[in-house]
């Protein structure tokens, strides 16, 4: 069977959680990527509620749509970040509480956990996420930080996910992390460190979404080589390079959508990443998870963008030779 094909909500937290999965059942998705956003999912009612999981479980049944993954971008940012101002505005009430750097760290982990706990509950083996980062102002900031400073960056998100991860082999749920500009793990020789810095625990391994890559300059394909064994979820998104010699790729403080932009995301398909070089590469390192389209395209409406985006990946996700 092919790999299954699942929307991730994300993008679609100001539709209730119903409404979206009526939706995704229409176009034809088999399930949903779920984050914690809006009222998709809201973690601290499955830890209190013995049928909160159920009900969403029950919910999707309903319109033919597997749970597939949870995900938690915006409270995983939080466990390593240097906290601002900025970060209240992702984060629920209970976890930014006083604003207090070090507190809003400790309830983001302490969050973290309980979204395994949860995602035990609902009979998942993946949560997919961000984990911040403490060096991520000095990749191309100024002053540049040393390699005693980076060594020690790594040292501090080791110590702040061990007990994140010690609840993922408890719970035998594994994290993926986004590898995404503003993580720990941005790019190709960033991914090595970090686990390197984790003594290579198999509670964790990557969400790859090539779009993140491609404007780095990564060769996609090449990571999911590199990292086979550490895929454990993946997210379908384009992305297309518009530099005309005054647009850059740090996206120059312009908004999604401006043309002042260096690069833009784009429906899968309308991009500039080579797919299907991606797809044999996924065959090719075994990954059977399932292929949840992320769908951003400031220039498409997102009702036909999903439906468009459902079609591309289910001609696009062939089976390898030596299947049945």
């Amino acid at each position: 069977m092919p790999r299954p094909v699942v929307l991730f909500s994300g993008q679609w937290a100001d539709l209730s959680f119903e409404e979206l999965a009526q939706k995704a059942n229409e176009w034809g998705y088999q399930g949903l990527d779920v984050a914690c956003s809006g009222d998709h999912f809201e973690v601290q009612r499955a830890a209190s509620q013995d049928d909160y999981c159920h009900q969403k479980l029950d919910l999707l049944a309903r319109y033919d749509l597997q749970f597939a993954v949870l995900s938690s971008h915006r409270v995983g940012q939080a466990v390593c970040d240097r906290i601002e101002a900025r970060h209240k505005r992702i984060l629920p009430d209970y976890v930014w509480g006083d604003g207090d750097p070090v507190g809003v760290q400790e309830r983001a982990a302490e969050e973290m956990m309980a979204t395994i706990r949860a995602a035990q509950k609902l009979g998942l083996g993946v949560v997919a996420g961000f984990c911040g980062s403490a060096l991520w102002p000095g990749v191309q900031g100024y002053p540049q930080s040393s390699p005693d400073e980076v060594a020690q960056g790594l040292r501090d998100f080791a110590q702040k996910w061990q007990p994140i991860l010690d609840v993922c082999q408890e719970t035998g749920v594994r994290f993926a992390l986004e590898v995404h500009p503003g993580q720990i793990a941005f790019d190709y020789y960033s991914a090595e460190m970090v686990l390197d810095a984790l003594d290579g625990r198999e509670e964790f391994g990557f969400l790859f979404d090539p779009s993140h890559l491609f404007w780095q300059g990564v060769d996609p394909a090449a990571f999911l080589r590199r990292f086979a064994d550490r895929i454990y979820h993946v997210h379908m998104k384009d992305i297309a390079l518009a530099l005309d010699g005054r647009t850059g790729v740090l996206g120059s403080y312009q908004p999604y959508g401006d043309a002042r932009r260096g690069w833009d995301f784009r429906c899968p398909g309308h991009g500039g990443l080579d797919w299907e070089a991606i797809i044999r590469t996924l065959n090719a390192i075994g990954y059977e998870g399932p292929l949840a389209v992320e769908w951003s395209d400031p220039g498409m409406q997102r009702d036909f963008g999903a439906a468009e985006a459902l079609k591309f990946v289910q001609r696009l996700n062939f089976e390898p030779p030596g299947k049945d």
